[in-house]
């Protein structure tokens, strides 16, 4: 008799918000999660002394297994152990869920009696009732996952073994995970200084964080176990594959450090210049791979991707937080509408991004090109500032000033562009500025979403390097 053996690594959240030090400490945080999923399954069979090709499926956080019914206890016996030494390095922060159950049945049926498994027996109930209220041993402190990611290509080939640090111990072959980072000249990983200042315009930097819609909505209506694995590979080599061929392109290989991809999602870090590009790009290429390869699967779900983008309003400010803020954005983008982004406080779908960074061009080539005063963008800026105080309009007389509004704009953007000579392919920009910043309601006119981020972008891409 085979049985199915789900496993899931609960926690890492909060194991990630545990960092105390720096860009290296969450960095390897994010690295040690990903070994401990690629290193755990495997470890299991090669103590059964099964093949990996029973490892149906692993990453982002969990794995699937087939197992003969006779291994089960000692199955059992191994993922008990395991939880224990992790809840007891982690200062019980990371801990393991798992549920197993016959292969028998439609894999609908399967499905629900794993969900079943889980919700009776999981996490810290997995361990002993006499050690559940003892002190953890203090953890590791950050240094060990520094080491970790300072180590990189290296220590991304591990193994888990209980008596090394971290239960991981570095040999064998590397395991297949997105790990680019941008490096100084020395070789070493940058750090978030010089990514920050690698950025055109402003000297920042920041998260970005993406991850598919409705993902667990798309894996159970996979009406087999072939469906469901196929699914959670194509997700887990899309992550992993394309971001790590995205970071290694000229545009952002010095310029983008992967945080993790998982079985549905992914965070890099960056200049800020190089995030809202690389976030149109992924896009564009997983809504195309799942049109192509997910169009036998009905329904929406699972077929689009929101993203959110923090960036560092200080130098000083602990990449932790950074880190959550872009969590929080992306949460945001899925809350509003999904298959969106949410950045410099908009949320946008992926059409108006594009119309966003095309304005942004267009504001950029007119103080590149054409010589206009970078005054002109906070002249803009100036408008769009008033008209987020205005209040609908509750008499004639204050319809009448909303109303006028748009000509103030007008205005501004006579006063503030009398220099350059006024040539037809001018004419053609000043009047694409003019037409994006407007909603066409009269009752209250506020700038366009998109307006107000490409403005964001390009004061940002035009501001001056001592700033």
């Amino acid at each position: 008799m085979q049985v199915f053996l789900q496993g899931k690594l609960l926690g890492i959240e909060p194991f990630l918000h545990g960092t105390r030090g720096g860009f290296a400490a969450l960095a390897g945080r994010c690295l040690y999660v990903s070994l401990l999923m690629e290193a755990l399954p495997r470890v299991l069979l090669d103590r059964l002394g099964l093949a990996h090709e029973l490892l149906g499926s692993c990453g982002g956080g969990q794995f699937l297994t087939v197992l003969p019914q006779e291994s089960l206890d000692e199955a059992n016996a191994f993922l008990v152990d395991a939880t224990r030494r992790l809840s007891a390095f982690s200062c019980g922060e990371l801990r393991l869920a798992w549920s197993s159950t016959e292969n028998l049945g439609a894999w609908s049926d399967i499905r629900k009696r794993l969900d079943t498994g889980f919700r009776k027996w999981r996490g810290l109930n997995a361990l002993e009732p006499a050690g559940l209220f003892e002190p953890f041993e203090d953890s590791a402190d950050d240094a060990y996952y520094e080491r970790l990611y300072l180590g990189l290509p290296g220590t991304a080939a591990a193994v888990w073994d209980p008596e090394s640090e971290g239960m991981l111990k570095q040999e064998g072959e590397p395991h297949w995970l997105a790990t680019h980072c941008a490096q100084m000249p020395g070789g070493w990983p940058a750090g978030v200084e010089e990514l920050a200042a690698r950025a055109r315009g402003r000297k920042t930097w920041g998260v970005l964080r993406g991850d598919a819609d409705q993902f667990q909505a798309r894996l159970q209506k996979a009406e087999t176990v072939e469906e469901f694995i196929q699914l959670s590979v194509f997700y887990k080599q899309f992550f992993l594959g394309e971001v790590q061929t995205l970071c290694g392109q000229p545009e952002f290989r010095d310029k983008t450090t992967v945080l993790y991809t998982g079985g549905d999602e992914f965070a890099i870090a960056g200049s800020w210049d190089a995030l809202l590009p690389f976030a149109q790009a992924i896009e564009r290429v997983f809504r195309r791979s799942s049109e192509e390869l997910l169009k036998d699967f009905p329904g929406v779900e699972g077929k689009t991707l929101s993203m959110g983008i923090a960036l560092a309003p200080a130098p000083e400010t602990e990449p932790l937080a950074v880190y959550r803020e872009a969590g929080r954005q992306m949460e945001a983008a899925k809350c509003l509408g999904r298959d969106s982004v949410a950045v410099f406080g908009k949320v946008l779908d992926w059409k108006q991004l594009s119309e966003a960074a095309e304005l942004k061009d267009v504001m950029v080539r007119m103080v590149d090109r054409y010589h206009c005063s970078p005054q002109f963008l906070g002249e803009l800026g100036a408008f769009y500032r008033e008209t987020d105080r205005v209040l609908p309009a509750k008499n004639a007389r204050r319809l009448l000033e909303t109303q006028q509004r748009p000509w103030r704009l007008h205005r501004r953007l006579n006063r503030v562009l009398d220099g350059p000579e006024r040539n037809r392919e001018f004419e053609k920009a000043r009047q694409t500025v003019l037409a994006a910043f407007l909603t066409r309601g009269q009752a209250q006119l506020k700038l366009k979403p998109s307006g107000r981020v490409a403005l964001e972008w390009a004061r940002m891409t035009e501001e001056a390097e001592s700033a």
